[in-house]
């Protein structure tokens, strides 16, 4: 897909440009626990400022479903912006209104104005049109720099692209040619899918099924499979609505000969003890929260044979230290056939934290900001911030 980048643009002096990225990062009592978002936005807002351009920032953070949420104010993300870019940068505490006018108004070139949470409007969305012209008229020109939420048909992301001229901003760009690169992969491709919601990973893994040799599934998302086949989950994670999911990967009942399933997993048994188990053995005590050894030593001899590899999803319930290990295993394996031998991209929030966790996301071609927008772009489905 071609877009059309802002790094093209020229005489965007004192032009007043209206920016939306995604700095919605984890906030832990005020404290922001991890800012990759916000320095993958660093490239264009740097290259706007070295333009002499008025930089106006649109941003969300978490659902605040419309209400003013104090906890969700982006006050503390501005401040971290402000710290990375070493300069001020004047956060006004509404998103339209006669602050952010008059701030807007009193901008010279240089100036960064950073907006309320767009969200606190409950127009932003719906798609609100109305709630876009109130954005729009603060802008000569629009950026879309938020590819993690162009899947979502919101004012600030589809309607607002009616009313001022539209281009995308350079990490974007960079997202979407990576991503490119997925869909006409060197072979062998092995996909890696864990985390929950098999609504979500059934789109891609049906679209990217033909191209790739080997799907190697983990995380809640397994336990769909093993129940589809009369396997005891326990009291492990599952989807109540996985079964109309799952029946497309079956002939019979025979699961599609490309899907890869854990052979072992660990469990947490009825008194809370972290234990190993055969897929097969495992009770209606147990919780299944992570890969196996087997499983670990099976996923890596798939993955040192790849050409090209995605991986979106922890295999396991990554947040609790027991159960992390078989999610940083693959995030080792991965980092090490990246960046020369294979051509690795990895996406989604849990997903980046592991890989960061080994020490070696340097080392993998390219993570993405994006979780459900890099799926639902391999997927098929409509990019309303793309379109």
């Amino acid at each position: 897909m071609k877009l059309k980048s802002i790094g093209k643009v020229k005489g965007l002096k004192n032009k007043r440009v209206l920016v939306r990225v995604d700095f919605n990062v984890p906030l832990k009592d005020g404290k922001i626990e991890d800012d990759y978002r916000i320095k993958a936005a660093l490239p264009t807002i740097n290259y706007l400022l070295t333009a002499g351009a008025k930089i106006i920032l649109m941003a969300h953070l978490g659902e605040p479903e419309g209400q003013i949420v104090p906890k969700l104010s982006l006050k503390p993300v501005a401040h971290r912006l402000a710290l990375l870019l070493k300069k001020p940068v004047n956060f006004v505490p509404e998103t339209v209104g006669y602050q952010a006018d008059k701030a807007i108004k009193k901008m010279v070139a240089g100036d960064v104005v950073f907006l309320e949470n767009l969200r606190f409007n409950e127009g932003e969305q719906k798609d609100d049109l109305k709630f876009a012209k109130r954005l729009a008229a603060y802008g000569d020109i629009y950026v879309n720099e938020a590819f993690s939420v162009c899947h979502r048909k919101q004012a600030s992301i589809s309607a607002i692209k009616k009313l001022l001229p539209t281009y995308y901003g350079l990490e974007l760009v960079s997202e979407v040619e990576n991503l490119d690169k997925i869909l006409k992969p060197v072979k062998p491709l092995i996909v890696i899918m864990g985390g929950a919601k098999i609504s979500t990973k059934a789109p891609i893994i049906s679209k990217i099924y033909d191209s790739a040799d080997k799907v190697l599934l983990g995380g809640g998302l397994a336990n769909n499979f093993f129940k589809h086949l009369k396997l005891e989950v326990g009291k492990s994670l599952v989807d109540s609505d996985s079964e109309v999911y799952i029946k497309k990967f079956f002939k019979g009942k025979k699961l599609a000969d490309k899907i890869v399933l854990p052979l072992d997993v660990i469990i947490s048994d009825k008194d809370k003890q972290p234990r190993i188990r055969k897929v097969t053995d495992v009770t209606k005590f147990d919780t299944i929260l992570d890969i196996g050894p087997e499983t670990i030593a099976l996923f890596s001899s798939y993955i040192k044979t790849a050409q090209t590899i995605i991986w979106n999803g922890p295999l396991g319930k990554f947040e609790e230290g027991s159960f992390k290990h078989g999610t940083l295993a693959i995030a080792t394996a991965v980092a090490a056939r990246s960046t020369g031998k294979a051509y690795g991209l990895v996406g989604g929030g849990e997903t980046v934290e592991a890989l960061k966790e080994t020490k070696m996301e340097m080392y993998v071609d390219f993570v993405s900001t994006a979780g459900g927008a890099m799926l639902a772009y391999l997927g098929g489905s409509p990019m309303p911030g793309l379109k």
